[in-house]
Order: structure tokens, then C-alpha cells, then sequence
């Protein structure tokens, strides 16, 4: 598959495109994506900055900033997830809330992050690796 990899908003004012992914995807169980996104967790890949532009409706875009540093943007309108920017990822790289991909992309989620926050109702059945915190931390099996 080869780009480009095309994403929106619920409500498509705000559209994106996607060149290439980096290999690794994940999804994260922390407390803030979970209330992010009102799911038990929110299944993320990064991206290169210089391969994600935004096509449409730059003017919808609203940013959060968390006390960690993390900055969310989210569609104004209809309130869709889109990118998170992590103070502790490298400053070239872009996460990307795969559920706003209108197409298939090439990468699939390879491990469980920041279980030690996961929701005490979650299943994990999957067999993918499970992180306390991200990737590299203490692996634990809930």
C-alpha cells in the first residue's frame, strides 16, 4: 500500500493525508486517552511531520495541552480525536487516533501501552505484549 492515507473528522471538516507510518502502532490505556476518547483505549500510530498534512479545515482545529505536556487536537465541531504531540516522542514525529482513517493503512497495533491504567473492566485477549507504561517499561499480563 502507498499512500496517501486519507483520514477526517466525524463530522469531514477536517481532512488529513498521511504519505507514509512508522512501523509501530499501539494501543494506549491511559487515563487520558481513555477520557480522550471515551473508550477503553484509543489505538494510535505515529507519523513523520513531514508526511501528515492537513487538507481541510485547519480554521476547526482546537488544541489541549495536559499537565504532562501532551498536546491533543481535536475538531471544534464535532469534537473527533485527531493528533496528539507527546513532549517525551521525538519532535519530528506526529501521533495519528487511527479510528479517523477513512482508508485501510499499513500498520497494525503490536503492543498494549500504560496497561497500569487500563480500566479494571478491560479484556485482554489478544496476546499482543502489554507495558505498564510505553513501550520498553516493566511488561505485565492483566
Amino acid at each position: 500500500m502507498t499512500g496517501p492515507y486519507r483520514g477526517s473528522c466525524l463530522c469531514g471538516v477536517v481532512r488529513f493525508e498521511i504519505d507514509a507510518f512508522l512501523p509501530q502502532a499501539a494501543h494506549c490505556h491511559c487515563s487520558m486517552c481513555r477520557k480522550f476518547h471515551g473508550a477503553a483505549y484509543a489505538t494510535i500510530a505515529s507519523v513523520v511531520r513531514a508526511n501528515f498534512h492537513w487538507v481541510a479545515g485547519v480554521d476547526a482545529l482546537t488544541r489541549f495541552t495536559a499537565a504532562n505536556g501532551t498536546t491533543r487536537t481535536f475538531c471544534r465541531h464535532c469534537g473527533s480525536s485527531l493528533t496528539f504531540f507527546s513532549p517525551r516522542a521525538p519532535a519530528e514525529e506526529i501521533e495519528i487516533a487511527l479510528g479517523t482513517m477513512d482508508v485501510d493503512v499499513p500498520v497494525e497495533p503490536s503492543a498494549h501501552i500504560f496497561v497500569g491504567s487500563a480500566a479494571n473492566w478491560t479484556v485482554f485477549n489478544d496476546g499482543l505484549p502489554q507495558y505498564e507504561e510505553r513501550r520498553g517499561s516493566a511488561k505485565t499480563n492483566r
